[in-house]
């Protein structure tokens, strides 16, 4: 049975989603980063799985529904802390962040007979998914993220240490407010479509 892993920053004002602001204000950016990761959450707890785990920075809030195991972030940048999440992870593990709330079970559900490693692209060349048969934390350690090559290089890290990989629906990351409009027009009955809508007004849905 697999592992489903969120990396998350607790979404407090001031230090989740700072390029939404401005236009909007960090407390809205923050109730935009609340319901992504609300609807994260949800799609990963509706995912058969043996284990779900919250790697988080920050305390939980009531946006934590039950059946996660809680765990802080590492220390160091987000390539050291990526390779801490999987090194406290066995067996066949799936990693997302917190900036995709169109996740579905269908995209977290890999044939894990088919690949070593499953790679999930970003529209801004990073990477939304990432997922390891047999975790092994030394793929991350280096890599440079957010940058337009991010994706690129972590996907070749995988190759170089021998690994089968295959591609999962690139999607695009929430990071602005055009990202935000485009991502939830597609999911209208979440939480963070209902955030935006209020937020941006219906004409940006019309």
């Amino acid at each position: 049975m697999s592992t489903l892993v969120v990396i998350a920053k607790a979404p407090l004002p001031g230090r989740v989603k700072t390029r939404l602001t401005p236009p909007l204000t960090a407390d809205q950016a923050a109730a935009v980063a609340e319901a992504a990761l609300t609807d994260t959450l949800a799609a990963v707890l509706a995912t058969p799985a043996h284990r779900r785990v919250l790697v988080l920075a920050g305390e939980p809030g009531p946006w934590l529904p039950a059946g996660f195991d809680v765990v802080p972030q590492g220390a160091g940048g987000l390539d050291l802390r990526l390779a801490a999440a999987f090194a406290g992870c066995t067996g066949p593990t799936l990693l997302v962040g917190m900036d995709t709330p169109q996740i579905t079970p269908e995209l977290l559900t890999v044939d894990w007979s088919a690949a070593d490693a499953w790679f999930g692209p970003a529209t801004d060349g990073g990477f939304w998914a990432i997922a390891l048969r047999e975790p092994d934390p030394s793929v991350f350690p280096g890599v440079p993220m957010s940058m337009p090559r991010t994706g690129a290089i972590q996907r070749a890290r995988l190759l170089a240490a021998g690994l089968t990989v295959r591609d999962l629906p690139t999607l695009t990351d929430i990071d602005t407010v055009a990202d935000l409009a485009a991502v939830t027009r597609d999911i209208p009955g979440t939480h963070c479509a209902g955030v935006a809508r209020a937020l941006l007004g219906g004409e940006v849905y019309a």
